[in-house]
């Protein structure tokens, strides 16, 4: 994959799938000399990328238009498929701090999307639902959402999402393999 010919070029054409990206070719020249495994940097870059180019692009053409933030629309989708969760159960599933969910709990509560409980057993603890305009608002963004992820992925073939999904659910147990350890 990174062969010299290669080095020296880059493109965003999706037909030529082993031509690296801009952003590669510059860390290449810088780290290309060190004795450091390059196709570990590769993938978790473009991993990283890829996520964040398709953050934006949802965010921007779908999340935005209906007054939801990334964080937003994550918390009410979390809420959406596992039902009401305790704050930190809700951070732990979004890969964020407790102080991000209080943070979007405030703005969506104001937005009547959501609603907070204290637990009658625990009062330190607080657990987070969606109230039905929240569920409403839910069920009515999801679809164009997925209809903006089908777009992400267009160029690719069934087979290709496939094993796209594949290696990245096998790189996800590998992740959390490594930071059990």
């Amino acid at each position: 994959m990174f062969d010299r010919a290669t080095r020296a070029t880059a493109t965003t054409d999706t037909a030529a799938p082993d031509v690296l990206v801009p952003e590669e070719v510059d860390v290449v020249a810088r780290v290309g000399a060190l004795p450091v495994d390059l196709q570990a940097t590769a993938v978790i870059a473009n991993v990283w990328r890829a996520a964040q180019e398709a953050r934006n692009q949802l965010e921007r053409q779908v999340l935005r238009p209906e007054g939801l933030s990334w964080g937003g629309f994550s918390l009410l989708f979390n809420l959406w498929v596992w039902g009401p969760m305790e704050t930190r159960a809700l951070a732990a599933s979004m890969g964020c701090a407790r102080a991000s969910i209080s943070s979007l709990c405030d703005t969506l509560e104001r937005g009547g999307l959501v609603e907070r409980r204290g637990d009658p057993s625990d009062r330190r603890l607080v657990c987070v639902g969606l109230t039905d305009p929240g569920q409403s608002t839910i069920e009515h963004v999801f679809p164009r959402f997925n209809a903006g992820e089908s777009r992400l992925v267009a160029g690719m073939s069934a087979d290709e999402r496939e094993l796209l999904a594949t290696l990245l659910r096998r790189l996800v147990h590998s992740v959390r393999e490594v930071t059990d350890q």
